[in-house]
């Protein structure tokens, strides 16, 4: 099913204009610190997305090791790269909201008071030299892997289908191009037109919302993917792409409700100064 495009398939399309919204919101509260500080700040509309976006990503990898285990009861790449994929995802959602520390106002241990930059329960904040384990290693191995899967692969592979083929024999999959340009595009856009210190924000939840999107184009649909993929009959698939998209706005509106209620009206309440200047 590699002939589809990433433009008449709905959920990748949902995908971009949700990225797309982001970015012209956050542009739009420029001038507006206290707006910008709720979308940006910790437990905010932003971070919530974020954590929304892995956790339900992890739920569909999981879902993906099962139907794979189904369909060939043995362990292979494939099955391996679906459970190790929905580990380290969901790994990274408990990162992003410090394994609900401040939801549930739970004192860090010792030990991350000491050695964490923000006193947060988490790993990617950890103290290394004067900066961060995130800043220091995360973001630049995030950024390579990002630019090689997204960009330079796809590439090739225009090229060279052979390249898809190796890649998708590990059991991964290669985005469209397209709608990687287009998120590397809205990521270069939010650091050149956006001030503000926690602006990197946008470009985790730029990239949450693409791999969540992607990943379920190929593996449930088979947008630009070589395999057989979970939905094979159209009708079925038009129906479930059509509830995905619903479910993708229902995400983007309980991020923007938990972010009242758990983290950036909290904050700002207790910070009346904080955008003042």
């Amino acid at each position: 099913m590699l002939e589809k495009k990433w433009y008449i398939h709905p959920v990748i399309a949902v995908g971009v204009f949700i990225n797309v919204f982001v970015l012209v919101l956050a542009i739009a509260f420029a001038h507006d610190q206290a707006a910008l500080w709720r979308l940006l700040v910790e437990d905010g509309i932003v971070e919530w997305m974020q954590f929304l976006c892995f956790v339900f990503l992890s739920g569909l990898l999981a879902f993906l090791a099962v139907e794979q285990w189904q369909r060939e009861p043995k362990i292979n790449l494939q099955l391996l790269a679906f459970v190790g994929l929905s580990a380290l995802v969901g790994l990274a959602a408990m990162e992003e909201v410090s394994w609900f520390q401040r939801v549930l106002h739970i004192i860090p241990p010792e030990f991350f008071l000491q050695n964490n930059r923000q006193g947060e329960t988490n790993l990617h904040n950890l103290a290394l030299g004067k900066s961060s384990l995130h800043k220091a290693v995360l973001l630049k191995i995030i950024a390579v892997v990002g630019i090689t899967h997204n960009v330079i692969l796809p590439l090739l592979a225009k090229k060279r289908p052979a390249i898809r083929d190796f890649v998708e024999k590990f059991g991964l999959y290669l985005p469209p191009l397209s709608a990687s340009l287009i998120y590397i595009a809205v990521v270069a856009l939010s650091h050149l037109l956006v001030d503000h210190p926690r602006k990197g924000e946008l470009g985790e939840v730029f990239g949450a919302v693409h791999y969540l999107v992607t990943v379920v184009a190929a593996y449930f649909f088979g947008v630009n993917y070589g395999k057989p993929p979970v939905f094979q009959n159209n009708a079925d698939g038009r129906r479930i792409s059509t509830l995905f998209c619903m479910m993708l706005m229902f995400l983007l509106l309980i991020g923007w409700m938990l972010s009242a209620g758990a983290g950036a009206g909290a904050y700002i309440a207790s910070h009346p100064g904080f955008g003042a200047e």
